[in-house]
């Protein structure tokens, strides 16, 4: 069995799917209730609270980790999530981690990622690390705004990374789950080619079949935006990777293409498959 933790999100979804079309029997772990695949377990826990990790791992011999705002919960230590599972039998945990742990060390959550990282190749598990850039689903974001006003706002209008498509991470974890060759790896994930919001939004247009303005906000207004959805040194933290990418920020990875045989999906084909939530 297989245990995909964040398993109703962007990635986790399309990964719970893929393993259970490949016949693998397969646990479902998010925090709240929700629809999975037929065939497939769902258990409701807080990865904050190892212990109601407990049922779950029961009988699993690989573990998806996907922490999100759970690694920096309050009295939180993901180290117990991948010491728990090492204790219930897990053999092999694929670790989702970020492209910042090399590119921007010193930042608090990189920092405590790295430290994760770390702790799981000491672990005596076998693994694989997944580090991806930019998501496209983060143009998820424009989508109330396209749709009542055909605009997207974003700051840095011309700056772009090569952002990639959150079912070519699910793929890519699936393959690590499942191949033993992937032992060991450590993959960076990114899309084909460094792609801006400018050139996002006309992507977005090309999959309604109708216009769409690009609007360029300043940092400052970008920063109150978002600082409704994250603390504001968070905010900051990601406008500076938007704002001033590094060369490594926006190199393109051949990773996918090794492990996948294939090149990432474009930002235009994540558009066109998901036009209907900008409708």
């Amino acid at each position: 069995m297989i245990v995909v933790t964040g398993a109703t999100g962007n990635i986790g979804r399309p990964l719970t799917r893929a393993l259970a079309e490949a016949g693998e029997q397969v646990t479902a772990v998010s925090r709240h209730a929700a629809e999975v695949p037929d065939g497939v377990r769902h258990v409701v826990a807080d990865l904050a609270d190892p212990a109601s990790l407990e049922s779950a791992l029961a009988g699993a011999k690989a573990l998806f980790l996907l922490l999100s705002g759970d690694l920096h919960a309050a009295g939180a230590n993901p180290a117990d999530v991948i010491a728990q599972a090492a204790a219930g039998g897990v053999r092999r945990v694929v670790l989702l981690s970020s492209l910042g742990v090399v590119t921007r060390p010193f930042g608090t959550t990189r920092i405590a990622m790295r430290e994760l990282e770390d702790g799981l190749r000491e672990s005596g598990l076998d693994w694989a690390i997944l580090r991806p850039g930019g998501f496209a689903s983060n143009a998820l974001w424009w989508a109330e705004s396209v749709r009542a006003q055909r605009v997207v706002a974003a700051p840095f209008g011309d700056v772009g990374v090569p952002i990639i498509d959150p079912a070519d991470i699910a793929e890519v974890a699936a393959a690590c789950l499942l191949d033993d060759r992937h032992t060991g790896g450590v993959y960076e994930l990114t899309g084909p080619e460094v792609i801006t919001p400018r050139e996002q939004a006309e992507a977005i247009a090309a999959a309604l079949g109708s216009p769409v303005r690009f609007h360029e906000l300043t940092r400052a207004e970008a920063k109150a935006g978002m600082e409704q959805m994250m603390p504001g040194e968070l905010a900051d933290d990601t406008l500076d990777i938007l704002g001033s990418p590094t060369p490594a920020e926006q190199r393109v990875s051949p990773d996918v293409q090794a492990v996948l045989g294939r090149t990432p999906r474009t930002f235009s084909t994540w558009a066109a498959r998901n036009a209907a939530a900008f409708r």
